[in-house]
């Protein structure tokens, strides 16, 4: 992708919203099934008080076992630098840990996150396991992993800027995606321009049910009745 698929403005309204709801907007359109297009509950929110984050993912794939007898010896890091560099931002660095089982090494860390924080990135997700929690904390960094680690053992480049599997969810350099405290969801394309509107409008039609739900007399089929309209589906 060398063209961003939302303006600025339209980027920093998605912001402003929790992931479940980001997720609530995007069934309205029926452009997809509803178990997919986000990370299972394995890939968590490592810094959760960091808030939502939104970008454009740039991918790469780490081993951090030893090397095996005859592994060809491969420095990619200045073109990965430079592959990152040259992709649109906000962006989101994606890495795919092929070890198995992953975890046993960090790709980022302290040094790692803030120089992709120069490079434009806002947040790392992995299917493995970065450290310096504290550190990257204070650079306002989002981390999304399994769990902490400790070492980055042999953590090194094996390829990077093409699709990564991530906890069974496919992930193409480009792609859109919103993350927070709740999980990471995968943004489609062709609703971003209509996605936060879609937001205000899943809010508008809950706001009513739980006012309903919070009143001394709440009355069930009035709540019924009220539900039954507001689950009407919006069509583009």
């Amino acid at each position: 992708m060398t063209t961003p698929i939302a303006t600025p403005a339209e980027l920093e309204a998605l912001k402003r919203y929790p992931s479940p709801t980001i997720s609530n907007a995007i069934e309205l359109f029926d452009i997809r099934p509803r178990h997919l297009g986000f990370l299972p509950h394995t890939i968590r929110a490592l810094l959760p008080e960091i808030g939502p984050i939104v970008g454009y993912a740039v991918t790469a794939c780490t081993k951090a076992t030893p090397p095996e007898p005859g592994e060809p010896k491969r420095d990619l890091t200045a073109d990965y630098f430079r592959y990152v560099a040259a992709q649109p931002g906000p962006k989101i660095a994606v890495g795919c840990d092929l070890d198995n089982p992953p975890g046993l090494g960090a790709q980022f860390g302290e040094v790692t996150a803030t120089i992709h924080q120069k490079l434009g990135c806002v947040g790392h997700i992995t299917s493995g396991c970065p450290r310096d929690l504290d550190e990257v904390r204070a650079l306002g960094f989002a981390l999304f992993g399994l769990n902490p680690c400790v070492s980055h053992a042999y953590v090194r480049l094996v390829d990077f800027g093409k699709p990564v599997l991530i906890a069974g969810v496919t992930i193409h350099p480009g792609d859109l995606i919103h993350a927070d405290k709740h999980g990471v969801c995968l943004i489609p394309h062709e609703v971003v321009s209509k996605l936060a509107d879609a937001c205000a409008e899943v809010e508008r039609k809950e706001r009513p049910l739980l006012e309903i739900c919070k009143r001394a007399d709440f009355e069930l089929e009035e709540y019924l009745a009220l539900r039954t309209g507001a689950s009407e589906k919006i069509r583009e």
